[in-house]
């Protein structure tokens, strides 16, 4: 009986099951792998991942579109790029601003919620090229918002900003979702 009870509880939950079974094994490979390249750099001598930096020149190429006077420097007490706008320190990236973690999160959800393998192909590379360009933009846009209004740091950084990212990439999934994931085949029949 309970034996029976058991088999069918699990058939009936299975398609969620799976879907948390993909979503934390893609997240948790993804995850030491991005732990292991961060290994290679000697964060407790302020040495920045080269991630980090490429994101922080990005930024500074957005920023000389508004301002020739944009530049970063590396931080010297903490592993960090320091974001000058108009000869002034406004922001900084840490490791945690590169939107590695984001990305991470979104594969793992993509692969979770599984397509055709063709459109996976597609659709990862493209999902993680917008959410690096908008991140980029992000920084740009909160470094120029926080050189005109630094006294709103926190919503700025702490809320706008993180809403911003975040709801691109929820729409990104609904898109997925709906689309192109085999959930919305079973469900356009």
């Amino acid at each position: 009986m309970l034996k029976n009870l058991l088999k069918e509880t699990l058939q009936e939950y299975k398609p969620f099951l799976q879907f948390l079974a993909k979503f934390f094994i893609c997240y948790l490979v993804l995850t030491f792998l991005y732990q292991n390249y961060l290994e290679q750099f000697d964060q407790k001598n302020n040495q920045i991942d080269s991630f980090t930096i490429s994101v922080g020149k990005q930024t500074i190429s957005v920023l000389k579109l508004f301002d020739d006077n944009a530049y970063t420097i590396n931080h010297l007490t903490e592993p960090s790029v320091k974001i000058f706008y108009k000869d002034k320190y406004v922001s900084r990236i840490i490791e945690g601003c590169n939107a590695i973690s984001v990305m991470i999160l979104f594969i793992s959800f993509v692969v979770a919620f599984t397509g055709k393998f063709k459109s996976t192909l597609w659709f990862i590379p493209l999902g993680l090229l917008i959410i690096h360009v908008l991140n980029i933009l992000r920084i740009a846009s909160l470094s120029i918002a926080l050189y005109k209004f630094p006294e709103y740091e926190h919503f700025l950084h702490g809320i706008l900003f993180p809403l911003v990212i975040y709801g691109v990439v929820f729409l990104l999934w609904v898109i997925w979702v709906n689309k192109f994931s085999l959930y919305a085949s079973k469900t356009k029949k």
